[in-house]
């Protein structure tokens, strides 16, 4: 699952001189709002006010449900804290069109707009936690094909392929497959984009992995920026969304003003401190972060959202099962931390 911290990035040729002058460009920490709106609580019985659909299906309320049956009523209830609260979807590999049009009826009945990410790129994870991907080129065009021809004329927001280019800029991807997986992307934002409701956000790592966002401008244009309605940042991961908004402010400012998203699923207490390398994955002591919500106060954010599902473990590491398998230990522990000023 995205969220590893990163090797060393690697120089790319489509980074020219003018990226570096657009990041000496970009507007220093101060030019952020003063403050940014604090987290709503995470508590019990809230209204969903966010404008995005809630699974019922999701495995956190299949967990309500069962602990309920068994008359774990407390640990229940505050595990409604995720399972009331929207989540994406990440498409299934293989065929995605079943749970999208699960997913789609429901956004639909319910008047809400559907969250959905494609992560199905080939050479993904460059063979670590979440390998795998599709096989080649043309099963990945088929793939997200299938992924947008079932999404219709919903209302969607999609998330591009997380840790994507990230990984081409950080050297993690073999320099052979470059091209053709900025081509995909390219191509992949081109084909949702032909769904008059999707709006789509090229995964651009987070603040802790590329620290200098200039290294992202050539190959996120590349990969379609131009036709995409923005970037996403801290897919998976733990940065503040503080830290978030300073860093998508410099890659906005230089990618002519593309606004972004970020995830704040499990951000609520930033990342873990010591050692990086162990830090992203499955780490203890987290909480959730700001529920989702497209009243970010801040004209350059779009939403903040719970891309990575809270719960759904980064991997094997900390005792977790494989990466994206449901984890309802770590889910209550999460949903036990949270408060309600959290930022």
């Amino acid at each position: 699952m995205p969220g590893r911290p990163r090797r060393r990035p690697v120089t790319l040729l489509a980074l020219a001189l003018a990226l570096a002058a657009a990041a000496a460009c970009a507007p220093a920490p101060s030019a952020q709002p003063e403050s940014a709106p604090p987290n709503h609580p995470a508590g019990v019985g809230l209204v969903d006010e966010s404008p995005f659909w809630v699974d019922p299906q999701s495995d956190a309320a299949r967990q309500v449900a069962a602990w309920e049956a068994q008359g774990r009523n407390s640990d229940a209830q505050v595990l409604r804290r995720i399972a009331d609260r929207p989540m994406a979807l990440w498409g299934p590999a293989g065929d995605p069109g079943p749970e999208i049009r699960r997913a789609r009826a429901g956004a639909r009945a319910a008047g809400r707009t559907l969250v959905l990410v494609a992560y199905n790129i080939p050479y993904r994870d460059c063979g670590q936690h979440s390998a795998g991907g599709a096989r080649d080129a043309a099963a990945y065009r088929s793939w997200i094909g299938a992924f947008a021809d079932n999404i219709a004329d919903t209302k969607a927001l999609v998330v591009l392929e997380p840790d994507a280019i990230a990984h081409l800029v950080d050297g993690c991807t073999r320099a052979d497959h470059h091209d053709e997986r900025l081509r995909l992307l390219s191509e992949a934002v081109d084909r949702l984009k032909r769904n008059k409701n999707t709006r789509v956000y090229l995964d651009a790592g987070n603040p802790a992995w590329i620290p200098d966002p200039a290294k992202l401008v050539g190959p996120l244009y590349e990969a379609g920026l131009d036709h995409a309605d923005g970037f996403s940042l801290n897919v998976s991961n733990f940065q503040p969304s503080e830290a978030g908004r300073e860093y998508g402010a410099t890659l906005s400012k230089a990618t002519r003003g593309k606004h972004f998203v970020i995830d704040t699923s499990r951000n609520g207490d930033g990342p873990l401190q010591g050692n990086r390398e162990q830090a992203w994955c499955n780490p203890p002591g987290r909480a959730l972060g700001t529920p989702p919500t497209a009243g970010t106060g801040d004209p350059l954010v779009d939403a903040y959202l719970w891309i990575k599902r809270p719960g759904e473990s980064d991997g094997t590491c900390r005792g977790g099962p494989p990466a994206g398998t449901w984890w309802p230990d770590y889910a209550l522990g999460l949903a036990r931390r949270s408060t309600d000023d959290q930022s």
